[in-house]
């Protein structure tokens, strides 16, 4: 299994939210470049970035950041947080992205990710981030009448190789991952899932490894040391 430590970003800072709650945000890193240096020194292949800010408005006002941050690390950098429009995937990979993640726009305008998946392939990741089984959009502040599951299904047909799926309810709450949901939909679906939410200790991470899911977003655990990185992607990759 791959791990994807998390970096939060929002005006250059590292930080985390509670249950995607902008109103409940901790920074914990001015530097989030050093984060990522960190990451690396740990032995990480890979990074995980969202723009919170961008969620919300769909512009890249940490863009400066998330490029500065794959340049100085070379980790394989993963970014998410607004990205709704051609231009901005362009921008991203041009900037040196491995893959950018479409999420409201995935949800709600079917035809953008159909055209973007045929022009840039693998490059192309969606998130499904999911509130009581049911997808949520513009950073989580709206709920759609598309189940998680009709949502791989249609994302599949698209020919999408990577979905990185949030339980809403976990995030940043340090109650264990959602073991079930990411069970049900890899024994349902070809996908690699990147599991994300909840992520607390080294026997979510055992579990999703003996599981043999593609991925794990490592965010809040590894920054208040409920987990060592290193002993993660060492468990992780055996």
């Amino acid at each position: 299994m791959n791990v994807f430590p998390a970096i939060d970003l929002f005006e250059g800072k590292a930080v985390r939210l509670f249950k995607g709650d902008y109103d409940q945000m901790t920074v914990y890193s001015e530097n989030p470049e050093k984060v990522a240096l960190y990451f690396k020194e740990c032995g990480a292949e890979y990074i995980h970035l969202v723009d919170l800010e961008g969620a919300k408005s769909g512009e890249t006002p940490n863009f400066e950041t998330v490029k500065k941050i794959i340049e100085v690390s070379g980790l394989k950098a993963e970014i998410g947080g607004g990205i709704r429009s051609e231009a901005v995937i362009e921008k991203y990979i041009s900037a040196g992205a491995y893959r950018v993640i479409l999420g409201t726009a995935a949800a709600t305008d079917p035809e953008f990710l159909e055209k973007v998946a045929k022009k840039y392939g693998e490059k192309i990741a969606v998130g499904c981030d999911l509130k009581d089984g049911y997808v949520a959009t513009k950073g989580w502040t709206n709920i759609t009448n598309e189940t998680g599951e009709e949502f791989f299904a249609r994302v599949e047909m698209l020919g999408i190789k990577t979905v990185i799926c949030t339980d809403i309810s976990r995030d940043g709450a340090m109650k264990g991952t959602n073991l079930e949901l990411y069970k049900k939909l890899s024994e349902k679906f070809s996908i690699d899932i990147i599991a994300s939410g909840g992520v607390t200790d080294m026997t979510d991470v055992e579990k999703l490894t003996e599981m043999n899911i593609y991925g794990a977003i490592l965010g809040k655990a590894i920054y208040t040391g409920n987990i060592n990185l290193k002993t993660a992607i060492k468990a992780a990759t055996k």
